[in-house]
């Protein structure tokens, strides 16, 4: 591989089919959520998110708020409008902080720019967990994720499949500064090294999970490279954006897409054959297990340093099959 530029089971399978309404619409809730029988004693858990304008998000809230009343807590979550706002999430952070929570969990927009916050944290005796993106720091007594490394050399192999194993490939990125970003790009790409020596890849953009910007990148790349085969796009806003580029120059089925997350534009355009295919999380899952890991903080008990979620590849061919409906939503 040139830059110039298996399956895992998924854990704690949960159906998401009214997942819009449950969620209220695309933005997040920083109201309390808790079962009847908590009331005001419940343990209080602040989770601040990296974004709110995705579904992603809204079933990580889902499964987040469900736990919770399962389990006798309270919880807040909240994350700013754009996964760029990386000073908004840390004013969500100090704000949550504020509050003397009994215990935080974060998904980090830039892996060291919270450190001084979660020190803090720290000082205060409040246990961090750490859920989808990661921080480059030993504070968080676990953290709740999908191994991206391995997903996105999944996606990798997957993509050498359907070109040929060989010619050129992009990839459109939504940071360079959170682990999720970090970590799909990596696997992306070092699987692409090791194992496809005849894939170039031309180009790795970064479009803020913002859809229009992804699609500016991805036409002003197939201008630049006419011959080019293949996307990955390494989030919900990036493959949505490439998705709608290739629409708009009129390559839909002639360049293979392959995206990651889920959402109502990816499930119909992997129906439709104009997405190869993409991987999946398990969002709900990971909302669950965040909510259910600062309940054992709370109470002392000893955990992995990782949990892992797990990950599907799904495409037209098993996307009706129920273990993939119970990660997938809309």
């Amino acid at each position: 591989m040139k830059l110039t530029g298996i399956i895992r089971p998924a854990a704690g399978l949960i159906a998401v089919a009214a997942l819009v309404a449950a969620c209220g619409g695309t933005s997040s809730s920083a109201a309390p959520a808790a079962s009847e029988a908590a009331g005001g004693d419940a343990p209080y858990v602040a989770i601040v998110s990296k974004g709110s304008q995705h579904q992603f998000w809204q079933a990580v809230q889902k499964g987040a708020t469900d736990e919770a009343a399962k389990l006798g807590a309270t919880i807040t979550y909240e994350g700013p409008a754009s996964e760029s706002e990386v000073d908004k999430q840390l004013t969500m952070l100090q704000t949550a902080l504020d509050k003397s929570p009994a215990a935080i969990c974060f998904a980090a927009l830039d892996s060291k720019a919270a450190t001084p916050l979660l020190e803090k944290a720290k000082a205060a005796g409040i246990p961090v967990v750490g859920f989808d993106s990661g921080v480059d720091s030993d504070i968080p007594v676990t953290t709740v994720t999908t191994d991206n490394i391995a997903a996105a050399g999944e996606a990798a192999d997957k993509m050498a499949e359907l070109i040929g194993d060989s010619g050129k490939v992009a990839v459109i990125v939504h940071d360079q500064t959170s682990k999720t970003g970090q970590d799909r790009r990596d696997g992306f790409v070092q699987q692409m090294e090791a194992k496809h020596p005849n894939i170039e890849i031309v180009a790795i953009e970064y479009g803020a999970g913002d859809p229009v910007k992804s699609a500016d990148f991805a036409k002003a790349i197939m201008t630049a490279n006419p011959d080019l085969k293949g996307f990955f796009g390494a989030n919900e806003g990036s493959i949505k954006g490439v998705l709608n580029a290739l629409k708009e120059t009129g390559k839909e089925g002639k360049i293979v897409a392959i995206g990651y997350d889920s959402g109502e534009q990816q499930l119909d355009a992997i129906t439709a054959g104009t997405e190869a295919g993409a991987i999946t999380q398990n969002p709900v899952g990971i909302g669950a297990k965040c909510v259910s890991a600062a309940m054992d903080a709370i109470a002392g008990k000893s955990m992995e340093k990782v949990i892992d979620t797990g990950y599907y590849w799904f495409d037209k061919t098993n996307i009706n099959n129920p273990e993939i409906q119970a990660v997938l939503y809309k």
